[in-house]
C-alpha cells in the first residue's frame, strides 16, 4: 500500500508531535499525564483512515512498550469498514505490528500480551452510557466465565504480564461526533493520547481542561493542536474531483431529476468512450416517510401508485417517466408500507439499516435513493451526481452530502471534465433557502477546497449546465517520466546501505518512559513510578526506508530493491541505523529527480486544451501560438517534476 507524500507528511507530523510531547509530558498527579491531543483536519476523500493508521504505526515505533489503540467511530458502517481494511484488507500492510479485533472480542490475555500492539475497534455506542454500573453496556460488565474484571476496567489498568502499564492511544474517527459525555468517559481511561479526525471539528467542553493545560503550560497555539492536510495536495493527487456544479431549483422534483439524468447520460458516454472500468452513479437524498399535510400512517395505507412519500415519487419518475431499469435502483431507508399494499417486486427496498448494508453494497446499484442515514460510511467514488430534496436544505447537511460525492473514481482525473465533476441538484420551495444554501456551500467548500472550481447555477425552470465552447483549439503533447537513467545511481545507493543483521549497537534507539507497578511491602499495595528504559519498539529497516521516500516521490520506491534481506532487519527508531536509512532514502529521491527525464510521447499522444480537454494549465500569450507543434525533447526531471506547468514551459523553451 503506497501513501501519497501529503499523507506521509501528515502522519509524520502527528507522530513527531507525540514524540516531542512525551519526552516531557504534563501531569495531573505524579503518575497520571495530561494526554497528548491532536486533530487531523482533512477533507473527505483524503485518506484519513490511512493517515491515522500510519501515524499509529509510527507512534508505536517510538514507544518503549507495545501500545493499545482504541479506534472509535459513531457509525457501525464506518467501524465495519475500518475493521475490514485494517484487519485483513488494503490497509493491513500499514499496521503490520498490531493485532486487530473488535473491542467486544478483547480478553484479558490480549491486554496482558505486550509482545504485539493491539488495535481495538468499536462504535462509541459500546461505551457511551453515563450510568455505567446501572446500564446495559457489556463493556462495563464482568464476564465471570472469561475474565474477573470488566473490559472497561482492564482498559483502564491495561497491565501486561510483567505488571507494566501499556500506553493507550485513542483514535476518534469522524471526530465531529465527539460529545461531552463521550469525551468524559474516554478521559476516565487515562489515555496517553487522543487523536481525532474530521473535516469540520469542534471540541467538546469536557476536553477544555486538557486543552487549557496544553495552552498554558506548554504554550501551544491553535496550530499545534491541528495537523492540517492541504486540500490542494488532495485534489492534485487525483483522490477527489476537481469541480463541483451546484444547481438550485425552485421547481418540481421532476425538473431537477431530469437535468441530473441528462448530464449523467453524457458522463456515461464519456466513460464508455474512454473504456473506463466504471460508470457514473447518482444518489437521491430525501426524507423517508414525511408527506406534506398527511400523517405518515395515512400515506402508508395507500396503494403504491397513490403514495406521496418522496422516495416512491422519485422511484416512479425514474422508472415510469424516464425508463430507468428498476433493477439498477436501490431504496435505502426505513420506508413504511401497509401489509395490504406492499411495494412492487421490482422495488428494491433496504430497510434493515446496517444489517442490510452489505447486501446493498454488493449489488452495485447505479441509482440510490436514501436519507441522511446512509451518508456516513458509504463511499463509492463512482458516485458523481446527487439530487437533494428540499427537506435536506440546510447548509450543514448539504456539505456533508458533498463529501459523499467528492471522491474521484480511479484515483485520477480524466480528459473529459464531466468525469472530474461532482454534480448537485438542490430543490426547495423557498428562494431564500436556495440563496442561503448555495452561498454557504460555496463559501465552505470553496475555503476547504481552494483548488476546486465551483459553478453555481440557480434556476426555476429546466436548463442545462452552463458550457462555453473554447475560443481556440490547442493541443499539448502527452509526457511521461523516463527513470531508466536513474536506476544505476539508485542501485549504488541501495547497495551502500549497511546490513544491520548482526549489529546490536547501532540498531538501538533512545529509551523512553513507561509506568510500571512495583510491590512495596505486601502484594496488595504498591506504587507506580516513571522508569527510564533503554529501548524503543522496533520496526523494519524497510518500513523506515520506504516511508522516507514516500514523503517526497513515492514513484522512486519502485526503482529500489526493497525485497533485499537486509531490509528485513528490525531497528529501533532514533537509532544510528534509522538515521542511516533516512539519509539513504533522501539520496534515492535526489537521484530519482536528478537523473530521470520527462519525455514527450509519440506524436499521436496529444491532449486537446479546451472544454473537454481537462488540462488545468495556464498558458501565457507567448506560448499558445507555438504549442501545437513541439519537437520531441527530453527535459531533466529536476526541471519539470514540480508540476505540469513547468513541464509545458520547458517544452516550449526547448
Amino acid at each position: 500500500m503506497e501513501l501519497f507524500p501529503f499523507q506521509v507528511a501528515a502522519s509524520r507530523q502527528i507522530a513527531d508531535r507525540f514524540d516531542a510531547y512525551m519526552r516531557d509530558p504534563l501531569t495531573t498527579t505524579r503518575t497520571r499525564i495530561v494526554p497528548f491531543y491532536q486533530t487531523l483536519s482533512a477533507i473527505t476523500g483524503s485518506g484519513k483512515t490511512l493517515i491515522l493508521a500510519d501515524a499509529v504505526e509510527q507512534i508505536r515505533g517510538r514507544l518503549p512498550l507495545e501500545a493499545i489503540v482504541l479506534w472509535i467511530s459513531k457509525g457501525r458502517v464506518v467501524v465495519l469498514q475500518t475493521l475490514a481494511n485494517l484487519a485483513d484488507g488494503k490497509y493491513r500492510p500499514i499496521v503490520p505490528s498490531f493485532d486487530i479485533m473488535p473491542l467486544q472480542d478483547c480478553k484479558a490475555a490480549n491486554v496482558e500480551n505486550s509482545g504485539r500492539g493491539l488495535i481495538l475497534i468499536a462504535t462509541d455506542g459500546k461505551f457511551n452510557q453515563k450510568d455505567k454500573e446501572k446500564g446495559d453496556r457489556k463493556i462495563f460488565k464482568v464476564q465471570l466465565d472469561v475474565d474477573n474484571a470488566s473490559l472497561w476496567t482492564m482498559l483502564k489498568s491495561r497491565r501486561d504480564q510483567s505488571a507494566r502499564r501499556r500506553p493507550l492511544i485513542v483514535i476518534y474517527d469522524e471526530g465531529h461526533n465527539l460529545s461531552d459525555q463521550k469525551a468524559t468517559l474516554l478521559m476516565e481511561l487515562e489515555p496517553d493520547a487522543i487523536i481525532a479526525a474530521s473535516a469540520t471539528m469542534a471540541l467538546p467542553q469536557a476536553l477544555s481542561p486538557m486543552i487549557d493545560r496544553l495552552r498554558t503550560d506548554k504554550g501551544w497555539a491553535d496550530s499545534d493542536f491541528v495537523t492540517a492536510v492541504s486540500s490542494v495536495d488532495v485534489v492534485n493527487s487525483g483522490l477527489v474531483k476537481r469541480h463541483i456544479l451546484v444547481g438550485g431549483y425552485l421547481s418540481r422534483m421532476e425538473t431537477a431529476v431530469d437535468d441530473l439524468l441528462e448530464q449523467m447520460k453524457k458522463a456515461e458516454k464519456a466513460a464508455k468512450t474512454k473504456r473506463l472500468p466504471f460508470l457514473p452513479k447518482s444518489i437521491y437524498v430525501t426524507t423517508t416517510n414525511a408527506v406534506d399535510g398527511v400523517p405518515i400512517k395515512e400515506d402508508a395505507a395507500r396503494r403504491f401508485v397513490d403514495r406521496q412519500a418522496r422516495p416512491i415519487l422519485v422511484w416512479r419518475h425514474l422508472v415510469e417517466n424516464r425508463g430507468v431499469d428498476p433493477s439498477t435502483i436501490a431504496v435505502y431507508c426505513d420506508l413504511k408500507f401497509d401489509d395490504k399494499h406492499p411495494p412492487p417486486d421490482a422495488f428494491n427496498l433496504f430497510s434493515g439499516g446496517d444489517s442490510d448494508y452489505e447486501n446493498f453494497t454488493d449489488s452495485g446499484y447505479s441509482h440510490i435513493i436514501f436519507n441522511l442515514s446512509l451518508q456516513e460510511g458509504w463511499d463509492d467514488p463512482s458516485c458523481c451526481f446527487a439530487y437533494i430534496d428540499k427537506e435536506m436544505g440546510s447548509a450543514t447537511q448539504v456539505t456533508q452530502i458533498v463529501g459523499r460525492v467528492l471522491r474521484q473514481p480511479g484515483g485520477k482525473h480524466y480528459g473529459n471534465d464531466i468525469l472530474n465533476t461532482a454534480h448537485f441538484y438542490i430543490r426547495t420551495d423557498d428562494k431564500g433557502t436556495i440563496e442561503s444554501v448555495l452561498s454557504e456551500v460555496r463559501e465552505q467548500i470553496g475555503s476547504e477546497l481552494p483548488n476546486i472550481n465551483i459553478i453555481v447555477r440557480k434556476t426555476s425552470r429546466r436548463s442545462s449546465a452552463p458550457e462555453l465552447e473554447p475560443k481556440k483549439r490547442l493541443q499539448v503533447p502527452m509526457v511521461s517520466v523516463n527513470s531508466a537513467p536513474a536506476i544505476g545511481h539508485i542501485k549504488q545507493i541501495v547497495d551502500s546501505i549497511h546490513d544491520y543483521a548482526l549489529d546490536s549497537v547501532n540498531t538501538v534507539g533512545r529509551g523512553g518512559k513507561i509506568q510500571i507497578l512495583q510491590d512495596v511491602g505486601i502484594a496488595s499495595a504498591g506504587k507506580e513510578e516513571w522508569v527510564e528504559l533503554e529501548h524503543a519498539n522496533q520496526v523494519t529497516a524497510r518500513w523506515i526506508f520506504t516511508r522516507e521516500i514516500q514523503r517526497s516521490h513515492r514513484e522512486a520506491v519502485h526503482l529500489c530493491d526493497i525485497e533485499n534481506q537486509k531490509f528485513d532487519v528490525r531497528v529501533e527508531m532514533n537509532s544510528r541505523a534509522a538515521s542511516h536509512l533516512v539519509d539513504a532514502a533522501a539520496k534515492v529521491v535526489d537521484a530519482y529527480i536528478g537523473h530521470s527525464v520527462i519525455v514527450q510521447n509519440s506524436g499521436s499522444s496529444l491532449l486537446r486544451v479546451g472544454r473537454q480537454g481537462g488540462l488545468e494549465v495556464k498558458l501565457g500569450p507567448d506560448q499558445v501560438d507555438h504549442i501545437d507543434e513541439v519537437a520531441a525533447v527530453a527535459i531533466p526531471a529536476s526541471a519539470a517534476l514540480g508540476g505540469l506547468e513547468e513541464a509545458v514551459e520547458a517544452l516550449h523553451d526547448g
